[in-house]
């Protein structure tokens, strides 16, 4: 097989690595190729993979996030940034704004600025659905644990907290993840109000585990938090990689602002 070209972007630590997908077509298996090339250290390291493919409908490109387990997301805030940004820093797209289709449905990319390798889009990703408020068992917690349950293109689990010391977050992220209320597991994120506009949160993400920072958990912790009345619908939202604005409009629809960095371009040459 020949080498397979690739750039890899990432949107406040959240990485993805940026394939079109005419370059995979001699792919057996995208699930195995992305648990290959997503290894932290056999493989280019990521915590997912992007794949683009030009339309001719009525949007522009096709994006696929495929998670470092082999598992296909619904969208990605972050993975989408950064393929939106890889067809920008290789020209393939100029016009300020740009329509992408995901599984989810099709997002509205709007480009807002260039510095060098960093990207600024502001993204409409649709409204919230299926939003519910529940209290759940699990074995990681002496509590039960009140959550807000909604999706933004993915399913997000939210959960309040006044300390993120005061809880193992990471292993009760763990065990929501694929706990029986959500067959198709969820995302989950975990957030402290620091005042009106602005909030703090902790991700454990569905097929990724910890990372650093998530569109789709930053815009569903916004959601939630103007839900419950803790926060305004505009608010930044500060997770551990650096801060999304994040916007839950009165007429229901989300937006967030963000960045995508250019981290390296190069070839994957090994068959698979």
């Amino acid at each position: 097989m020949s080498s397979i070209s690739f750039c890899k972007f990432h949107g406040f630590g959240n990485d993805y690595i940026v394939f079109e997908a005419i370059a995979l077509r001699e792919i057996f298996s995208i699930e195995d190729f992305a648990l290959k090339v997503c290894h932290r250290n056999t493989g280019i390291g990521g915590d997912g993979i992007a794949v683009l493919e030009k339309l001719e409908s009525q949007a522009d490109y096709l994006c696929r996030i495929i998670n470092p387990d082999g598992s296909e997301a619904g969208f990605s805030g972050n993975g989408t940034r950064c393929a939106v940004a890889y067809l920008y820093y290789k020209n393939l797209w100029t016009a300020e704004n740009l329509k992408l289709q995901t599984r989810s449905g099709i997002k509205n990319y709007h480009f807002l600025e260039r510095n060098e390798n960093t990207f600024w889009f502001r993204a409409e990703l649709g409204k919230p659905k299926s939003i519910t408020n529940y209290e759940l068992r699990i074995t990681n917690y002496e509590r039960n644990l009140a959550i807000v349950s909604l999706d933004v293109g993915n399913p997000v689990a939210v959960i309040f907290t006044e300390d993120f010391g005061a809880l193992d977050w990471r292993s009760i992220g763990k065990e929501i993840e694929a706990h029986k209320q959500f067959p198709k597991k969820t995302n989950v994120v975990f957030v402290k109000v620091i005042d009106k506009e602005s909030i703090e949160i902790r991700i454990w993400e569905r097929g990724a585990g910890e990372t650093s920072s998530s569109g789709t958990c930053s815009i569903a912790a916004a959601v939630a938090s103007a839900l419950m009345s803790k926060t305004e619908r505009k608010i930044s939202v500060h997770a551990e990689g650096g801060a999304t604005e994040a916007v839950w409009r009165e007429d229901d629809e989300m937006l967030i602002t963000g960045r995508a960095d250019l981290t390296f371009c190069g070839e994957w040459s090994e068959g698979i």
